[in-house]
């Protein structure tokens, strides 16, 4: 397996190409929203324009370089990042931890759907400022939708070539993107070394006191924008490795700042000139370029925007795996392109993504309006953050004080940027908002349907079951069902076997086999393993099947079973199995049935209506999902299909019927 700790250029390549997307295209917007909110270009001075500056190099280096570089990345679980990772290492210290990682899972997952819309509408938008471009756009929005659907579903559909190939594409262009902020911003700030000042946190404090400052606390909702990528920069940990992070920040901070400088000296150098005055969406970022520099800016801020989506994509996909590991989102099918587990890929994440970002381009149709919506989703993921990170360090880490001192300062100036952002919810905040809530849903439904499947199941002692299963294997006035008849199942422990499983083969249509296979699928950190453990209770017919196997292992349960039967027979630990007819002649290994049982709610149980409409939405959403035997390559082979009741200790009948 590659080590993603060690540097290596490539991999810079990749972190750059994937991480940095959504924040390094904040320079577009980021001035332009903060000048728009103080009644534009001609109501601004000096001391507010290097106050504003001085706000967004302290949010930088705050919320990102010190919150999530320098203290969430040292709360990883084997190299994971993201909410759910970081409350995988919390949750032991209280129960109610599971409120803020679904609610701040689901804020970031609909920012997922929301940002990919944003930043390629804008992109596309941005076109409008060449002349031939703003042309053949025309007045109105068909042509803007029409092309920023193609885009989508272009970034959507290479999804699956995996993050390494991606990043490798992405990471020169945005290497040159960065390269292009600093240059260009520098350029500026040697003309004008007085926005130098910014870098002292005291301008940042006088301008939100500033009669200057029209919107007073709520300016700090255009300021947020230069660090809404922040979260995504942490779930993507686990794609490209923390070193690889550590090492490429600065280079990135660096550029940043370099840019937001030299727009800074820009807005005050140009204050004076009356042909600015009526420019409507005056954008700092491309008016301070030369009139022949800003073709190939506006088209290599086009490539970065649509680039910037890549940080989210890649960050809902491992988002959506740890939660699955956490019984918060149904088993879906992960691939991992590359030899690296953090590097993966989930079909459905990406075809309800795309689905989603698409919707979101045909409602709203237009960048302004897209980006009323934008940021109020990842304050919730922040705060939340921000909630399991004081945990993590006051339980975990044993470090009270900086704990509280962190809660104190991240949770009071992201509090803060969250009321800012509420203001947005009329004008199109309540959408981000209506699919945080969808989510959230999902995992409220998925969380509280397997806490009750784990209470009313029944776990019996195999070996008490042994010589029941051995008599009927024996019993010939049974007919044999097939020879080898399997069951999967999820108990690791070797002792004990699901209730479900003993009733289907004893009570439920009892079914003689000459092979009991019980196949439990265990995946490892390696990506190539394939090995298994064996268990047979002191028989010849009853066998317990560990399958143990790396991550880029295909779960063929049937491929693998059989190969197992073969080496068996081979040592002579399994009777052989005489199959008289086949298109290739008699063989000793037998026919095979794959017996699936499903979860069902019966009418009369002591569950109540809450709980039972939370069971059969989960059971719903697992049929929606994929079936079992679809992820271990079972749709082609034998099957067995049964549905169990989930049997409570009221479900029985207390009356007696009485014949008249």
């Amino acid at each position: 397996m590659k080590d993603k700790s060690k540097f290596r250029f490539g991999m810079f390549l990749v972190t750059i190409g994937i991480v940095y997307g959504d924040i390094g295209t904040s320079p577009m917007y980021v001035m332009k929203s903060i000048l728009e909110g103080n009644g534009g270009i001609t109501q601004i001075n000096e001391a507010f324009i290097i106050g504003s500056l001085s706000l967004v190099i302290w949010t930088i280096t705050l919320l990102t370089t010190v919150k999530y570089v320098l203290i969430a990345m040292k709360a990883d679980n084997h190299g994971e990042g993201g909410i759910f990772s970081l409350f995988s290492l919390v949750r032991g210290c209280g129960k109610w931890l599971i409120v803020p990682a679904m609610l701040g899972g689901a804020a970031l997952l609909a920012d997922g759907v929301l940002t990919p819309a944003v930043t390629v509408t804008t992109a596309v938008e941005g076109l409008r400022s060449m002349e031939v471009m703003n042309r053949f756009l025309g007045t109105g929005q068909v042509k803007v939708v029409v092309i920023t659907l193609i885009i989508i579903t272009a970034l959507f559909s290479v999804q699956h070539a995996g993050t390494s190939r991606i990043g490798k594409a992405f990471g020169p262009v945005m290497l040159l993107w960065f390269s292009f902020l600093g240059i260009t911003g520098a350029s500026h700030i040697f003309a004008l070394p007085v926005v130098l000042k910014a870098f002292n946190p005291i301008y940042a404090v006088r301008v939100l006191l500033s009669p200057a400052n029209k919107l007073g606390f709520m300016i700090l909702g255009s300021v947020f924008l230069a660090t809404t990528g922040a979260e995504a920069l942490y779930s993507d940990m686990g794609h490209v490795g923390k070193e690889n992070i550590y090492f490429s920040w600065p280079f990135v901070k660096l550029c940043l700042i370099l840019n937001y400088l030299g727009q800074g000296a820009w807005i005050i150098q140009s204050r004076g000139d009356t042909a600015l005055w009526n420019v409507v969406d005056l954008n700092p970022f491309f008016l301070m370029l030369t009139p022949a520099l800003r073709p190939f800016a506006v088209l290599l801020g086009a490539a970065a925007a649509v680039i910037a989506s890549q940080a989210l994509i890649t960050g809902s996909y491992t988002l959506v795996s740890e939660a699955i590991l956490l019984d918060l989102l149904p088993h879906l099918e992960i691939r991992y392109p590359s030899d690296i587990k953090g590097q993966l890929y989930i079909g459905t994440v990406n075809s309800m993504l795309w689905i989603g970002c698409s919707l979101v381009v045909l409602y709203f149709r237009s960048g302004a309006r897209m980006e009323s919506a934008y940021g109020l989703a990842i304050t919730v993921t922040m705060l939340m953050t921000t909630l399991l990170l004081f945990v993590f360090l006051k339980d975990l880490k044993k470090k009270p004080i900086p704990a509280f001192l962190m809660l104190l300062v991240f949770g009071g100036i992201e509090s803060i940027f969250f009321i800012s952002s509420l203001s947005k919810f009329m004008h199109g905040g309540y959408v981000t908002v209506f699919l945080t809530l969808i989510l959230l849903c999902l995992e409220i439904i998925w969380y509280r349907g397997t806490q009750l499947e784990k209470k009313y199941a029944t776990r019996l002692h195999m070996r008490e079951h042994v010589d029941s299963l051995v008599a009927l294997h024996n019993d010939s006035e049974i007919p044999l069902l097939t020879h080898n008849l399997v069951y999967l199942h999820g108990e690791p422990d070797a002792e004990y076997i699901d209730r479900d499983i003993l009733y289907s083969i004893l009570d439920k249509d009892t079914k003689r086999a000459q092979a009991y296979w019980l196949v439990n699928v265990n995946v490892l950190n390696e990506p190539k393993t394939m090995t298994y453990n064996l268990e047979t209770y002191g028989t010849d017919c009853i066998f317990r099947i560990r399958l143990n196997l790396g991550f880029q292992c295909p779960q063929r349960v049937n491929v693998y079973l059989r190969q197992i039967v073969q080496d068996m027979l081979a040592r002579g630990e399994l009777p052989v199995q005489e199959k008289k007819y086949s298109i290739y002649g008699p063989s000793s290994v037998g026919t095979f049935k794959f017996c699936i049982i499903h979860k069902s709610v019966t009418t009369k149980t002591e569950l109540s209506t809450l709980d039972e409409f939370i069971l059969n939405s989960k059971y719903a959403i697992r049929k929606a999902a994929g079936s079992r035997e679809r992820w271990y390559g079972l749709d082609t082979s034998s099957l067995i299909l049964e549905n169990v009741p989930l049997i409570t200790s009221g479900a029985l009948p207390q009356e007696h019927i009485v014949r008249e």
